[in-house]
């Protein structure tokens, strides 16, 4: 049954993408299926950070630093993804704050160096204005959303998987089972069917009777046009969250997940903007290109919701707002739990039950 379980992926983001190209590589008979195409809609808003950072509990931590690893690990099998081990500067906390997190996260393996303004300057020589203090991690770094989806996405349909550009309209039920999905193109059946459908997964969800406690902020990111290279790598400082990627174009945001667009969305992107060319030594030229506004998938706890949903069998779900870091982890999870039955420790807490208690 392994090799021949024909499984239904809705969504097309990086984490519908992984999961669809771990199936495909382990012998699954696959469907993605996506009104979006390749890409999804959240996963091309992304500011792509991928990181073990602050804010979240160890055992949180401990999926996150797998994920990174795992990273390594899906570059290996896929040369050519557009990943870049940049590292990341931050000092986007009070002081006390940042010195908590560093020794936190240093006593739990996390390869946190505290640096001085100097070493700042030798980092990241284009910051015009720079902390006494700031924490450096080398080993974090960012993987260009779109493009790697679509390179999973790519490879998956070589390894025999099926690409649908199609709307899912309801999930079908058989036996108490989920046994396909009805889509705006007909009926495709399957063995499992996958929701990793981001801020759509709770209404593809609802069809079958399944309640998805998800929050959906936006999240606004400026991009510049392509330009001289003034970044090295992450810059996290308070309000402003900045890279640039390999084409030379500045991606920013008041926070990594983009801030609130506000009101007047294109006087926030300016306002943003402004103070990107602001922080960045010879950004005279730079020209704001356009702004994005995302939605992020956000599991109400703020912890991702990965596993099969409870007394409704054929049916996996895998929601979550750190798309770009879990992506590789959960799409290897994931395969193993769907066609072997062998959920990981580490997916322990992640199960959708935790809402019903």
């Amino acid at each position: 049954m392994r090799s021949t379980k024909k499984v239904i992926v809705v969504g097309a983001g990086i984490i519908g993408a992984s999961i669809a190209w771990h199936l495909a590589r382990a012998g699954a008979k696959v469907a993605v299926v996506s009104e979006s195409g390749a890409g999804g809609v959240a996963t091309p808003n992304s500011f792509a950070w991928i990181n073990a950072s602050w804010g979240n509990p160890e055992v949180y931590f401990r999926l996150r630093v797998r994920a990174m690893a795992e990273w390594k690990r899906l570059a290996n099998d896929m040369p050519g993804l557009p990943l870049n081990w940049c590292g990341g500067l931050n000092w986007d906390l009070p002081a006390d704050r940042l010195e908590a997190y560093a020794a936190e996260h240093s006593s739990w393996g996390y390869g946190i160096e505290r640096v001085g303004r100097e070493q700042v300057a030798q980092i990241e020589p284009n910051l015009i204005e720079l902390p006494d203090f700031a924490l450096h991690v080398a080993e974090e770094g960012v993987a260009e959303p779109a493009a790697t989806a679509k390179a999973l996405l790519a490879d998956a349909e070589r390894r025999g998987a099926r690409v649908l550009s199609s709307t899912v309209t309801a999930l079908v039920q058989t036996d108490g089972r989920i046994t396909g999905v009805d889509t705006s193109h007909g009926l495709v059946a399957a063995d499992e069917v996958v929701i990793a459908a981001g801020v759509g997964s709770p209404d593809i969800a609802a069809t079958a009777g399944i309640k998805l406690p998800i929050e959906t902020p936006p999240g606004l990111i400026v991009h510049s046009r392509p330009y001289k290279k003034l970044l090295n790598g992450l810059v996290h400082v308070e309000r402003l969250h900045m890279r640039q990627t390999a084409e030379g174009r500045v991606i920013a945001g008041s926070d990594f997940a983009g801030g609130d667009p506000g009101d007047d969305p294109e006087a926030t992107a300016r306002h943003l903007f402004a103070m990107v060319k602001a922080a960045l030594r010879g950004a005279e030229g730079l020209e704001l290109d356009f702004h994005t506004i995302g939605y992020r998938p956000n599991p109400i706890d703020g912890f991702p919701i990965i596993g099969r949903a409870e007394g409704m069998d054929g049916l996996y779900i895998a929601v979550m707002h750190s798309g770009i870091t879990l992506a590789p982890a959960v799409g290897l999870f994931a395969t193993r739990e769907i066609l072997d039955g062998e959920r990981d420790p580490l997916l322990g807490a992640y199960g959708l039950a935790r809402f019903a208690q």
